[in-house]
């Protein structure tokens, strides 16, 4: 079934995991468009609040099947997601355009590996590994400037993935994940697609419908 490779892309919140995504010219899949929308009432939930870390606050299953698509047919129709507003906003189509890898990065790409290799596809699995004090500078930073939360609700919630990081990492590489620098991501990457300009801005791959 498999005509490309999946790059799975994982690692903690505030990683680098969208710089990453930004600096390749391949085609992307952001797996945090398949959250589901906040007023569902099976979302998981930790004293009486959603808990947007938990999987199953995630389609699993729609996300494999829109990868399973894109493999077998070069394009496919994902949701977009806005995190400050805890719903989907519209859907977006993303076309291979021929290139021999696709990147899917998200909080929950490692618990998407085994179901993508069962259900046929190549995958390359990464963690990307960067200190846990730069990762959580990074994460508070960003998602303060973009609201995705109350400050409070923002540091409690990187305070608690900072000390989980750890056991995180080793789930990860339990499940095949393989442990790389930044530097070494995209060397992986750029070797699955050699005639792309892997350094270049991305092109536009995604229409929002």
């Amino acid at each position: 079934m498999a005509s490309c490779t999946i790059v799975l892309l994982a690692g903690p919140s505030g990683s680098g995991k969208s710089r990453l995504a930004r600096l390749t010219a391949v085609p992307q899949v952001r797996l945090d468009d398949f959250y589901r929308n906040g007023d569902d009432p099976d979302l998981p939930r930790v004293h009486g609040m959603v808990d947007w870390d938990d999987v199953d606050s995630w389609d699993m299953a729609a996300a494999v099947a829109a990868l399973s698509r894109l493999v077998a047919s070069g394009r496919a129709v994902t949701p977009h997601y806005v995190i400050s507003e805890n719903r989907t906003r519209g859907s977006q189509e993303i076309c291979t355009a021929g290139s021999p890898a696709v990147l899917a990065e998200g909080i929950f790409a490692t618990d998407l590996l085994a179901p993508c290799r069962a259900a046929g596809l190549a995958v390359l699995p990464i963690w990307l590994d960067r200190p846990r004090d730069l990762n959580f500078a990074r994460r508070l930073g960003r998602d303060l400037r973009q609201h995705r939360k109350q400050p409070s609700i923002l540091l409690r919630r990187g305070l608690a993935l900072r000390q989980d990081e750890r056991e995180l990492r080793g789930r990860a590489v339990a499940r095949g994940f393989q442990p790389m620098r930044m530097a070494l991501a995209r060397r992986e990457i750029a070797s699955l697609a050699p005639d792309t300009q892997i350094w270049a801005a991305p092109s536009l791959s995604n229409t929002r419908i």
